[in-house]
């Protein structure tokens, strides 16, 4: 029987990456479109945690209008009062260069830049046409590249459209070629909707590849509407992708998209990953200890197996502290 306690067994697979970088999203995409506004102390202690689970790729918030996302409003608090550890990254996604301009004064020094493989999301989400986004992200890499401040960009909608349907393969390639032409040091194919499957997941992957991104500046933001997020990983490890996003606990959904459900929940990806043998440096337990904590300071149940498994186990990593006297 398996120790659950000393996490998955482990039987790796030959041509898969030995490490991946887990890119966690948690305390931004994953709180903006919660209808329940977390304080900011929660949000800087989240982001703490997550630090100490050994996260070292976190996006922390985003500077974006309060009138858009009210969850966010609070962007340079929780920024200027998180404490990034050396060698950890502390992102914050910036919509146009005065948002750019609001992350730099509350101390951020690299900024994420999202666009649209689709028409109708740029209109519902970035609130102009696809083709602007572009440039307005253009001119926001170029701005903060002059500033020594590296930029990641996000292609929404890479899969699948709740308004459009199927997006064409080439647009999604070009945008992201765009975007790494500009500047970008990490690109991301974002299925904002959840209806990948490994078979489209591959084809996106290997049409971006050939349009002239590497696999080493890619990664899938992947979220897990119809339960296929994990599997859509594992078709992109076989491809060499060694980079994804995911939010504790399987926060988040897409505010503008109708139907789509949480990301990929962190904990989830890793013990897979764990599981092939995958170097990732998190802990799997302190990812699901800070799961259930949030869990009951929000009152809502997080749709995370892994959490979920290693509690009805009886397995705890919380810290000794773990009473919310810090909240007072």
């Amino acid at each position: 029987m398996t120790d659950v306690a000393q996490g998955p067994r482990v039987v790796p697979e030959s041509g898969l990456p030995t490490r991946v970088t887990v890119y966690e999203v948690g305390p931004r995409d994953g709180l903006q479109a919660e209808t329940d506004i977390i304080p900011s102390a929660v949000k800087v202690e989240l982001c703490r945690r997550l630090y100490a689970a050994g996260v070292r790729d976190l996006e922390i918030t985003s500077f974006v209008p309060p009138t858009w996302i009210p969850q966010l409003a609070d962007a340079a608090d929780v920024a200027a009062n998180v404490t990034v550890p050396p060698g950890a990254r502390g992102v914050a996604l910036v919509p146009n260069l005065r948002g750019l301009e609001r992350a730099v004064a509350a101390g951020v020094r690299e900024a994420a830049v999202v666009v649209s493989a689709t028409e109708s999301f740029a209109q519902a989400n970035l609130n102009t046409t696809r083709e602007r986004a572009v440039e307005r992200a253009v001119e926001v890499i170029a701005a903060a590249s002059a500033s020594g401040i590296r930029v990641r960009g996000y292609v929404s909608m890479s899969f699948g459209d709740p308004w459009e349907g199927a997006v064409d393969f080439a647009v999604v390639a070009d945008t992201a070629a765009r975007l790494r032409q500009a500047g970008c040091r990490t690109v991301v194919l974002g299925d904002t909707i959840g209806v990948a499957t490994p078979g489209l997941t591959t084809r996106v992957v290997q049409e971006t590849r050939s349009a002239g991104v590497p696999l080493e500046d890619l990664a899938l933001h992947l979220h897990d509407t119809y339960g296929q997020a994990l599997a859509n990983v594992h078709a992109a490890l076989r491809l060499g992708v060694a980079e994804f996003d995911a939010a504790v606990g399987g926060l988040g959904r897409c505010p503008y998209a109708r139907g789509a459900t949480g990301n990929l929940a962190t904990e989830d990806l890793v013990w897979m990953l764990h599981g092939l043998g995958i170097d990732t440096g998190l802990d799997v337990r302190a990812l699901a200890a800070t799961t259930r904590w949030l869990s009951r300071i929000r009152g809502v149940r997080a749709p995370s197996n892994v959490a979920a498994a290693l509690a009805a186990a009886g397995i705890d990593a919380a810290e000794p502290h773990e009473q919310e006297a810090w909240l007072a």
